[in-house]
């Protein structure tokens, strides 16, 4: 069966992350994404983690289930294939510095004269306006600006230390194309009309920390309540960074509960606890032994009993949990319907009985690098199966087929390639 986006093209601008996510996921939905690669190719080609000439671990863990093409976009024929693909396309993707697309002919104004009813996505690090817009911008540089690395509390010597399991930002963005992308040919199928979307990291980035940045005049939190009494005093007091990071870092909002989400060191392993609500945490509590005085009646949590007892009950539950190992916490844990589970490194994943038997991890083929395995598809859907048709495309793979396809003869296509306007 045909994926729910089988018979939707799109045409791939993009570079680095955040935009070959979007349309790596676009493709596992079905649709037939064409990357169009300058001559030098898609920088994070070069990445680390090499595999091949021309290929990195990096490039093909975001670009699954595409074809590409080497083309010249600032010669007179490269405009012509890209125009001509362009024409037959449903959707255009592409991340670039504001000011670059219309510099390579693939701005708005120019494409959507060509195809009326593209739908056509950008990327910006800082959106379209502001007195940033023009800057170019990666996801370390979002992390830091947008208050997620202060947030994360990781202290590299007092500088906050990126969030690099993920490229988040990027990742996120990525998923807003997809989505966003999807949104608009629903759109498109009931109106006739194409658009313009724009997304961002920034935007992403904010949207990812909604509950930090949520405010209500009413209740403000402890550093909402920092940031406008303490902050402004201590940047014109010249305090250096480290300190003020510090005095951010003390201003916890219901740390108590804490204790009832977080890992704890067992006597073996580690364990993750996640209970988010008072019966979990009521459960976890009696399967411990332990009288958390938050759940009695006329708990004031103001007084001095509740502010000692906060401060002690995650000292208290790290000395009970490093009693016992990881897989007796795990059964009594379980057993009280207690959400819990063992600390695990991502590189054991790829075997992982569960995410094995639902397909969360999959094996396809590179023409360069062999075998790989890597996160399966994003969902799953009973009548339109999402999928992955192929690994990510070596340097140019499929120019020839590609231009073949937009109707360009052997002649053509051999021409086009004495010239150097393609690869």
């Amino acid at each position: 069966m045909p994926g729910p986006l089988e018979g939707v093209r799109v045409i791939e601008f993009t570079e680095i992350i955040a935009g070959p996510v979007g349309g790596m996921l676009l493709a596992d939905f079905g649709a037939d994404v064409i990357k169009i690669e300058p001559p030098w190719g898609d920088p994070w080609r070069g990445s680390p983690g090499p595999s091949g000439p021309n290929e990195s671990r990096g490039f093909i863990a975001v670009n699954r289930g595409k074809r590409s093409i080497r083309v010249d976009l600032t010669k007179p024929g490269g405009q012509l294939v890209m125009r001509k693909l362009v024409e037959d396309a449903d959707v255009v993707v592409l991340n670039h510095r504001p000011d670059v697309p219309a510099k390579l002919g693939i701005d708005y104004e120019t494409l959507s004269a060509v195809n009326p009813r593209v739908i056509y996505c950008e990327v910006t690090a800082y959106g379209r306006k502001g007195p940033n817009k023009d800057l170019p911008g990666y996801d370390v540089i979002v992390q830091a600006l947008s208050g997620m690395m202060t947030s994360e509390g990781h202290d590299n010597d007092g500088v906050p230390g990126t969030v690099t399991v993920s490229p988040v930002s990027d990742m996120a963005t990525g998923y807003s194309i997809m989505m966003s992308v999807s949104a608009a040919l629903y759109y498109r199928e009931r109106t006739g009309k194409g658009q313009k979307i724009e997304n961002s990291l920034l935007q992403n980035s904010l949207t990812m920390q909604v509950g930090a940045l949520t405010e209500l005049d009413e209740f403000p939190t402890p550093r909402q309540i920092w940031r406008d009494e303490d902050l402004p005093v201590l940047k014109d007091a010249g305090v250096e960074f480290s300190d003020i990071y510090t005095a951010y870092r003390g201003q916890r909002y219901n740390p108590e509960f804490m204790a009832y989400y977080k890992a704890y060191q067992t006597s073996d392993w580690v364990i993750s606890i996640g209970c988010l609500s008072n019966p979990l945490r009521q459960k976890m509590a009696d399967a411990m032994g332990v009288h958390d005085i938050r759940f009695d009646v006329g708990y004031v949590r103001e007084s001095p009993v509740a502010i000692e007892f906060a401060e002690n009950l995650i000292l208290n539950y790290t000395k009970l949990f490093s009693e016992k190992t990881t897989d007796e916490w795990l059964k009594i844990l379980t057993a009280a319907g207690v959400p819990c589970g063992p600390m695990r490194f991502i590189e054991e994943m790829v075997s992982d009985e569960q995410a094995l038997a639902n397909g969360m991890v999959v094996e396809t083929h590179h023409t360069v690098s062999g075998d790989t395995r890597g996160p399966g598809p994003l969902a799953s859907m009973s009548e339109s199966p999402l999928k992955i048709t192929r690994g990510a495309p070596a340097f140019g793979e499929h120019t020839d087929e590609i231009l073949q396809e937009a109707g360009y003869s052997s002649g053509d296509i051999k021409a086009l390639k004495a010239s150097e306007d393609v690869f």
